[in-house]
């Protein structure tokens, strides 16, 4: 395996004393900086708490096949945008482990594991699925926002491997008018997943294209706050 590739990254800090995270991975073709600035775009603000940093990194740009080999900041390499092929698993194996390097930057910091979330939208969706259930699956959940992984993917395997020990819960959302990732590959992966085992919730938002929206980052938002919650509310309860 290549050599762990140190990802650049940028950060919403948290506005309190830091006692989580957040690794939130962009798209395909994007990066950090802009995933982060079309948060802020539906939101009219960042994704900022009190006491969780929000961490958006940036995948090396690499040669992807379905755009016939020219280079793209994508996580993993692809045979086709399609759930019927085999995984691109070399360029995932190399990608777990630069992306866990950004994970075991936050334990140095002070975060253990169950206080982490790693999510991500569309193919950072699927990327965070094989980062939280094959190798990080003690953090407290994950997110896929208009994400998919394919009919065969080794996650499902480690899913059911898993059984009888922790899981990250699963958060799901996609557009019913997704043109680009169907909203059935969407629902179909939740399905698999939650029969593997796992504790999956699904979302559809009507006549949302494969994009964001700003009632789907307000039910992160929530969510992120529920699995996340500050230290004093944690210690205060019974």
């Amino acid at each position: 395996m290549a050599a762990v590739q140190k990802l650049k990254k940028c950060a919403v800090s948290q506005t309190g004393k830091h006692t989580a995270s957040v690794i939130f991975l962009h798209g395909s073709g994007d990066t950090g900086q802009g995933l982060r600035a079309w948060v802020r775009d539906v939101l009219a603000q960042d994704m900022a708490f009190e006491h969780i940093r929000v961490i958006y990194p940036t995948a090396p740009a690499r040669p992807y096949t379905p755009m016939h080999g020219a280079l793209s900041h994508v996580w993993f390499d692809r045979y086709k945008i399609s759930r019927d092929c085999p995984e691109h698993l070399e360029s995932i194996e190399e990608m777990c482990s630069n992306v866990g390097a950004v994970v075991q930057d936050e334990i140095r910091a002070g975060v253990p594991k169950h206080r982490m979330i790693i999510g991500g939208f569309s193919m950072g969706g699927a990327m965070a699925l094989h980062l939280a259930c094959r190798y990080h699956h003690d953090v407290v959940g994950v997110f896929a926002l208009s994400s998919f992984l394919n009919k065969d993917s080794v996650v499902y395997q480690a899913v059911e491997e898993a059984k009888g020990h922790h899981l990250p819960e699963l958060l799901q959302c996609h557009g019913t008018a997704d043109e680009l990732v169907s909203h059935a590959w969407g629902e179909e992966t939740s399905k698999m997943l939650k029969n593997a085992g796992m504790s999956t919730s699904f979302h559809s938002f009507p006549g949302l294209n494969h994009q964001l929206c700003l009632a789907e980052i307000e039910l992160l938002r929530s969510w992120i706050l529920k699995k996340l919650p500050s230290e004093s509310f944690s210690n205060t309860r019974s």
